[in-house]
């Protein structure tokens, strides 16, 4: 506050000055004018009457003898001069003109008399004119001096302006330059910085308080730096105790830590990745490109990643963590880098692997003896043997009907190993979206029949084909078109269709039945999941090989459901 105060000083105090110069210069050119003015006023007033009455004169004189009015004229242009007496010697000369023209009435008028009385008014307009000359030299005198005082005070009026103009703002510039400057450099944690500002009252203060200031941060900073470095070594032990691959990156991607275990993975020494920028590190290292470009794109692959390291194969998932710091009000956070942190699954994986690999060998191993057992069902059922009683019918559908269940669960496991082992192989081909809604139609036409269901088809006049496995696709609109008839209520309907808008085609399957809570939407293409409370028998798995099948040509699938209002599922390619 003092330092504002004193520089408002100033700036009062030279702003006065120049006012007060220009004052007095004001004052100056106005008592110059009215000098020359008053001047002027002589001249108009004094001299240029005489002359006026004297003109006057001479022009009824030229006539005096033939018109007797011009006597009057002359005489009365005689009185005014008389009372217009300005000059020296002017008395004199009018008294004597006074004389001329009762001189010249005496004569009646004669010739020399008028001449006489002629050269006595040349005589007044003559002092007149001399008059005049002599006062407009004053008045020219008189304004030479008012213009050399207006441009001597002017110059100096502007010389003391230019000198507040240069002079002043530069000496509070200057001084508000160094400590913006050592503001700066304290801003950069260079606390050995100190100012002077010379002995001005009005920086003295600022330099005294802001080399205090930097004097307690140095302290500070040298007493806090021995812990700062301790914590620092905590962390980092710490971070190398983990068991997992840790790499800590800034907001500009530039390595900040990095721990033993993502050493070994990475390939790489400390010395050589510490400090360096990311992407550049990355130009010759593929894991660490591969990191860096998840990092960039974080939905561009979540599949883990297989790396070679200590002489065998690892896979590890990544998982990214961005870092932001809370502000001082607490209430917003500034993003300040990310740890790239990832988690060996390769137990996990090795274990998915057998797992995998064992429901396809016992899916395989299932399918002979339920092919046999089904075999002998048929002879059992052929006529020809013998004819079945009530009861050993009953008993050899129900044979048929766990066989077919069983054959199916087999089927839908295969298709998910599949799936897992990366075995699946799309064989697409130019194919109708109708031709697809029929074979599933045709496939569930006994169940439907069975539960009395009414199937309607909803299909455009013009709409694009699929480029696709019919096969498989044909398989998921089976698949949920089954699901719709069996979750659907007796004598209920079922609605299959197709539809198309500017850059994507949609098959969709509509039941009525009691819907599904929002809350399961994403859960219900997970492997072996069943709603809570559903009754209808099944593996779990259809739903997810569907998702499968579908991902695999490029397309979505997803529900459209609420309690009470049934469910809708929708696969949507894009064309």
């Amino acid at each position: 506050m003092n330092l504002n105060m004193n520089i408002r000083t100033k700036l009062t105090y030279g702003i006065g000055f120049l006012f007060v110069m220009i004052v007095l210069l004001g004052g100056l050119a106005i008592k110059n004018i009215n000098d020359i003015s008053f001047d002027t006023q002589n001249i108009l007033a004094d001299n240029y009457n005489s002359l006026l009455y004297s003109r006057r004169m001479l022009e009824s004189l030229e006539i005096i003898k033939d018109n007797p009015e011009a006597k009057k004229e002359f005489e009365a242009s005689l009185g005014k001069q008389q009372e217009n007496i300005t000059e020296f010697n002017e008395d004199v000369l009018t008294s004597n003109l006074n004389s001329c023209y009762e001189n010249m009435l005496k004569q009646n008028m004669d010739d020399e008399s008028i001449r006489q009385t002629r050269k006595a008014i040349y005589s007044i307009m003559g002092a007149n004119m001399s008059a005049i000359y002599d006062k407009n030299k004053v008045a020219i005198h008189t304004a030479e001096d008012s213009l050399l005082w207006i441009w001597i005070v002017g110059i100096i009026c502007i010389a003391i302006a230019f000198l507040f103009l240069i002079r002043l703002p530069y000496s509070v510039n200057i001084q508000i330059k160094k400590l913006t400057d050592g503001i700066k450099e304290i801003t950069k944690a260079n606390y050995s910085k100190r100012l002077d500002l010379g002995n001005e009252p009005e920086f003295k203060e600022t330099a005294i308080l802001f080399n205090e200031m930097a004097e307690r941060l140095a302290e500070y900073r040298n007493s806090s730096l021995e812990n700062i470095l301790q914590g620092k070594k905590y962390i980092e032990t710490l971070i190398n105790s983990i068991a997992e691959p840790i790499i800590g990156l800034d907001k500009e991607r530039k390595i900040l830590f990095v721990n033993d275990e993502a050493l070994t993975v990475l390939n790489i020494s400390r010395e050589n990745i510490i400090d360096k920028p990311a992407p550049e590190l990355a130009l010759k290292n593929d894991l660490l490109r591969r990191l860096i470009r998840q990092l960039v794109h974080p939905n561009e692959n979540k599949d883990p990643l297989k790396i070679y390291a200590d002489n065998k194969e690892s896979y590890f998932q990544v998982k990214y963590i961005p870092i932001n710091v809370n502000k001082q009000n607490g209430l917003e956070s500034k993003y300040v880098g990310d740890v790239i942190l990832l988690k060996n699954v390769t137990e996990f994986k090795e274990r998915d692997i057998a797992k995998t690999t064992f429901i396809s060998t016992i899916s395989h191993e299932l399918k002979t003896p339920i092919s046999a057992i089904m075999m002998s069902l048929k002879l059992l059922e052929d006529k020809n043997i013998g004819e079945l009683n009530p009861e050993q019918e009953t008993l050899s559908q129900k044979i048929k009907e766990n066989s077919d269940r069983l054959l199916e669960i087999t089927g839908e496991l295969l298709k998910m190993s599949q799936v897992e082992s990366g075995k699946l192989y799309l064989n697409p081909k130019i194919t109708k979206p109708i031709e697809l809604i029929n074979y599933a139609i045709k496939a569930n036409r006994v169940q439907a029949e069975r539960f009395n269901c009414q199937i309607e088809v909803e299909y455009p006049e013009k709409i694009a084909k699929l480029f696709v496995d019919s096969e498989k696709i044909a398989w998921v609109v089976t698949n949920l078109l089954s699901n719709a008839i069996r979750y659907s209520s007796e004598n209920g309907r079922v609605i299959i269709g197709a539809r198309q808008d500017s850059n994507a085609i949609e098959i969709y399957v509509k039941d009525f039945g009691k819907g599904i809570d929002p809350r399961y939407h994403e859960s219900i293409f997970d492997h072996y999941f069943r709603v809570p409370g559903t009754k209808m028998q099944g593996s779990g798995l259809g739903l997810a090989i569907s998702k499968d099948f579908v991902e695999a040509h490029g397309g979505t699938i997803h529900i459209e459901s609420e309690l009470g209002k049934g469910s809708t599922f929708v696969i949507r390619f894009n064309i």
